[in-house]
Protein backbone atom coordinates (compact mmCIF):
# COMPACT_ATOMS: atom_id res chain seq x y z
CA UNK A 1 0.00 0.00 0.00
CA UNK A 2 1.34 3.41 -0.98
CA UNK A 3 1.50 5.95 1.83
CA UNK A 4 0.25 9.34 0.69
CA UNK A 5 1.63 12.65 1.95
CA UNK A 6 -0.66 14.41 4.45
CA UNK A 7 -1.90 17.00 1.92
CA UNK A 8 -2.93 14.38 -0.62
CA UNK A 9 -4.57 12.25 2.07
CA UNK A 10 -6.55 15.22 3.37
CA UNK A 11 -7.58 16.06 -0.21
CA UNK A 12 -8.91 12.52 -0.75
CA UNK A 13 -10.71 12.49 2.61
CA UNK A 14 -12.42 15.82 1.89
CA UNK A 15 -13.41 14.58 -1.56
CA UNK A 16 -14.69 11.19 -0.39
CA UNK A 17 -16.48 12.18 2.82
CA UNK A 18 -17.83 15.40 1.33
CA UNK A 19 -19.43 13.38 -1.45
CA UNK A 20 -20.99 10.95 1.04
CA UNK A 21 -22.32 13.74 3.28
CA UNK A 22 -24.02 15.70 0.49
CA UNK A 23 -25.25 12.66 -1.46
CA UNK A 24 -28.92 12.68 -0.43
CA UNK A 25 -29.37 16.47 -0.18
CA UNK A 26 -27.66 16.89 -3.57
CA UNK A 27 -29.91 14.22 -5.07
CA UNK A 28 -32.99 16.11 -3.79
CA UNK A 29 -31.63 19.42 -5.13
CA UNK A 30 -30.90 17.90 -8.54
CA UNK A 31 -34.27 16.14 -8.93
CA UNK A 32 -36.28 19.17 -7.80
CA UNK A 33 -34.13 21.44 -9.97
CA UNK A 34 -34.83 19.28 -13.02
CA UNK A 35 -38.57 19.34 -12.25
CA UNK A 36 -38.49 23.13 -11.91
CA UNK A 37 -36.70 23.44 -15.25
CA UNK A 38 -39.55 21.47 -16.83
CA UNK A 39 -42.45 23.19 -15.02
CA UNK A 40 -43.61 25.10 -18.11
CA UNK A 41 -43.52 21.90 -20.18
CA UNK A 42 -45.30 19.49 -17.81
CA UNK A 43 -48.79 20.49 -16.70
CA UNK A 44 -48.63 18.06 -13.74
CA UNK A 45 -46.03 20.39 -12.19
CA UNK A 46 -47.56 23.73 -13.15
CA UNK A 47 -50.79 24.22 -15.11
CA UNK A 48 -50.40 25.42 -18.69
CA UNK A 49 -51.24 29.10 -19.14
CA UNK A 50 -54.53 29.77 -20.93
CA UNK A 51 -55.33 32.74 -23.16
CA UNK A 52 -57.96 35.30 -22.20
CA UNK A 53 -60.29 37.09 -24.63
CA UNK A 54 -58.64 40.52 -24.45
CA UNK A 55 -55.27 42.02 -23.59
CA UNK A 56 -56.92 44.97 -21.85
CA UNK A 57 -57.99 44.14 -18.26
CA UNK A 58 -61.54 45.31 -17.59
CA UNK A 59 -62.60 43.55 -14.36
CA UNK A 60 -62.12 44.80 -10.81
CA UNK A 61 -60.47 42.92 -7.96
CA UNK A 62 -63.91 42.61 -6.34
CA UNK A 63 -65.19 40.83 -9.48
CA UNK A 64 -62.12 38.62 -9.47
CA UNK A 65 -62.72 37.61 -5.84
CA UNK A 66 -66.42 36.95 -6.50
CA UNK A 67 -65.52 34.74 -9.45
CA UNK A 68 -63.05 32.75 -7.34
CA UNK A 69 -65.55 32.31 -4.51
CA UNK A 70 -67.83 30.40 -6.90
CA UNK A 71 -65.30 27.56 -7.32
CA UNK A 72 -65.66 25.09 -4.40
CA UNK A 73 -62.28 23.38 -4.65
CA UNK A 74 -60.45 26.71 -4.28
CA UNK A 75 -61.93 27.28 -0.78
CA UNK A 76 -61.81 31.05 -1.28
CA UNK A 77 -63.98 32.94 1.17
CA UNK A 78 -61.86 36.11 1.47
CA UNK A 79 -58.57 37.65 0.36
CA UNK A 80 -56.79 35.72 3.16
CA UNK A 81 -57.36 32.52 1.15
CA UNK A 82 -55.33 33.85 -1.78
CA UNK A 83 -51.55 33.39 -1.76
CA UNK A 84 -50.69 35.39 -4.87
CA UNK A 85 -52.10 36.93 -8.03
CA UNK A 86 -50.09 37.07 -11.25
CA UNK A 87 -51.69 39.48 -13.70
CA UNK A 88 -50.66 38.76 -17.29
CA UNK A 89 -52.23 41.46 -19.48
CA UNK A 90 -50.54 40.16 -22.65
CA UNK A 91 -52.37 36.84 -22.14
CA UNK A 92 -55.53 38.48 -20.80
CA UNK A 93 -55.56 36.45 -17.59
CA UNK A 94 -54.96 36.57 -13.88
CA UNK A 95 -53.30 33.48 -12.40
CA UNK A 96 -54.51 33.21 -8.82
CA UNK A 97 -52.73 30.85 -6.43
CA UNK A 98 -54.70 29.89 -3.36
CA UNK A 99 -53.47 28.86 0.08
CA UNK A 100 -54.46 25.23 -0.68
CA UNK A 101 -52.06 25.13 -3.69
CA UNK A 102 -54.67 25.40 -6.41
CA UNK A 103 -54.34 27.80 -9.29
CA UNK A 104 -57.26 29.45 -11.04
CA UNK A 105 -56.79 31.29 -14.31
CA UNK A 106 -59.38 34.01 -14.74
CA UNK A 107 -60.17 35.95 -17.92
CA UNK A 108 -59.48 39.65 -17.27
CA UNK A 109 -62.25 40.74 -19.64
CA UNK A 110 -65.26 38.92 -18.18
CA UNK A 111 -64.04 37.22 -14.93
CA UNK A 112 -64.70 33.77 -16.40
CA UNK A 113 -62.65 31.03 -14.78
CA UNK A 114 -60.70 29.45 -17.64
CA UNK A 115 -58.96 26.72 -15.64
CA UNK A 116 -58.62 25.35 -12.12
CA UNK A 117 -55.74 22.98 -11.43
CA UNK A 118 -53.48 21.83 -8.63
CA UNK A 119 -50.10 23.61 -8.71
CA UNK A 120 -47.16 21.47 -7.54
CA UNK A 121 -44.35 23.82 -8.59
CA UNK A 122 -44.54 25.84 -5.35
CA UNK A 123 -44.14 22.69 -3.23
CA UNK A 124 -41.27 21.48 -5.43
CA UNK A 125 -39.59 24.89 -5.15
CA UNK A 126 -39.92 24.89 -1.35
CA UNK A 127 -38.26 21.46 -1.20
CA UNK A 128 -35.58 22.66 -3.62
CA UNK A 129 -34.65 25.76 -1.61
CA UNK A 130 -35.18 24.05 1.77
CA UNK A 131 -38.00 26.27 3.07
CA UNK A 132 -40.24 23.19 3.11
CA UNK A 133 -38.17 21.96 6.08
CA UNK A 134 -37.54 25.30 7.81
CA UNK A 135 -37.46 28.99 6.88
CA UNK A 136 -33.70 29.15 7.57
CA UNK A 137 -32.90 25.84 5.87
CA UNK A 138 -30.70 27.57 3.33
CA UNK A 139 -28.08 27.95 6.08
CA UNK A 140 -28.00 24.26 7.07
CA UNK A 141 -29.22 22.54 3.89
CA UNK A 142 -28.58 24.42 0.66
CA UNK A 143 -25.43 26.36 1.63
CA UNK A 144 -23.50 23.39 3.10
CA UNK A 145 -24.39 21.30 0.04
CA UNK A 146 -23.21 24.07 -2.29
CA UNK A 147 -19.95 24.63 -0.39
CA UNK A 148 -19.25 20.89 -0.12
CA UNK A 149 -20.04 20.41 -3.80
CA UNK A 150 -17.61 23.22 -4.64
CA UNK A 151 -14.93 21.61 -2.44
CA UNK A 152 -15.60 18.23 -4.08
CA UNK A 153 -15.23 19.82 -7.50
CA UNK A 154 -11.92 21.46 -6.57
CA UNK A 155 -10.53 18.34 -4.87
CA UNK A 156 -11.75 16.19 -7.77
CA UNK A 157 -9.89 18.38 -10.25
CA UNK A 158 -6.78 18.16 -8.09
CA UNK A 159 -7.11 14.37 -7.86
CA UNK A 160 -7.53 14.23 -11.64
CA UNK A 161 -4.56 16.51 -12.42
CA UNK A 162 -2.07 15.12 -9.84
CA UNK A 163 -1.12 11.94 -11.75
CA UNK A 164 -0.38 13.97 -14.88
CA UNK A 165 1.78 16.39 -12.91
CA UNK A 166 3.70 13.49 -11.32
CA UNK A 167 4.30 11.91 -14.77
CA UNK A 168 5.43 15.26 -16.19
CA UNK A 169 7.83 15.78 -13.28
CA UNK A 170 9.15 12.20 -13.63
CA UNK A 171 9.80 12.69 -17.37
CA UNK A 172 11.56 15.99 -16.73
CA UNK A 173 13.72 14.29 -14.11
CA UNK A 174 14.58 11.48 -16.52
CA UNK A 175 15.66 14.01 -19.13
CA UNK A 176 17.84 15.70 -16.54
CA UNK A 177 15.91 18.97 -16.64
CA UNK A 178 15.36 18.97 -12.87
CA UNK A 179 17.06 17.24 -9.94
Amino acid sequence: MVKLPKGKLLNRKIHNWGSVIIGLPLFVLLVTGILLLLKKDISWIQPQTKQGRSTVPSISFAELLTSLQQIEQLHVKSWEDIARIDIQPEKGIAKVSTQNSYEAQVDLENAAVLQVAYRRSDLIESIHDGTFFHKKAKYFYSMPVAVTLLLSLVTGIILFVQPYMVKKKRRAKQRGLIR
